[in-house]
């Protein structure tokens, strides 16, 4: 019996080692999604499938500079169309650090904190080509690229060219922007299917973006 025991030890530790070093593959899409739309939704999905992730996190901001006030709703609104956006889709989930942190977040402190609560996950930082040429500015940048892997998606009208370490993903291009989706309901225009109905009822019930 303890000779048994023993040797089914030994089968099981190479499979208990590599079960306990696997580590998870997830992809952050941060943003202020105010609202968030079908080109966010596209770009996470598109992300996780080709890059084979375990998931994709939205991660919304607390704030964003350089945007009007009036414009920029208030986190539990845009927490909530995140969520109903999302529903049904175990791909994609919500990160709320920075919002929970609130105040102004560089990319860096956040991704400082996420890789230390969790030493087993790989991160996969998505940013749209409209941001990669901005990357040499971005605050703390060489030890960012050390903490995550960027993946960049493209915009139209765009150039994905950088010096910086980075995967390119293609996805269908969408020249669909949450500016256009509040402009549009403010001067009374359709925005149907630029993102999901879930959310534009939401918008429509609690009667956002109606002042100009």
């Amino acid at each position: 019996m303890g000779e048994r025991d023993q040797g089914l030890g030994l089968a099981l530790e190479p499979r208990l080692e590599e079960e306990t070093s696997k580590r998870r593959r997830v992809g952050i899409l941060g943003g202020s999604f105010n609202p968030v739309h079908q080109g966010h939704l596209v770009i996470a999905d598109q992300v996780y499938d080709k890059l084979c992730l375990d998931q994709v996190y939205l991660m919304p901001n607390y704030q964003a500079p350089h945007v009007d006030p009036k414009a920029f709703l208030d986190a539990d609104k845009r927490l909530a169309m995140l969520n109903l956006a999302i529903a049904g889709n175990d791909h994609l989930a919500i990160e709320t650090l920075e919002l929970e942190r609130k105040g102004k977040s560089y990319s860096y402190d956040t991704m400082d904190i996420l890789t230390k609560l969790h030493p087993d996950t790989d991160y996969y930082f998505i940013i749209g080509a409209d941001m990669v040429e901005y990357l040499p500015t971005w605050y703390r940048i060489d030890d960012l690229v050390d903490m995550v892997q960027f993946v960049g998606v493209q915009r139209p009208g765009y150039d994905l060219a950088t010096d910086y370490p980075a995967l390119y993903v293609d996805v269908p291009e969408m020249a669909i922007s949450s500016t256009q989706i509040r402009q549009a309901v403010g001067q009374g225009h359709s925005i149907r299917y630029l993102l999901p109905e879930a959310v534009r009822h939401y918008i429509e019930e609690e009667g956002l973006y109606l002042e100009p």
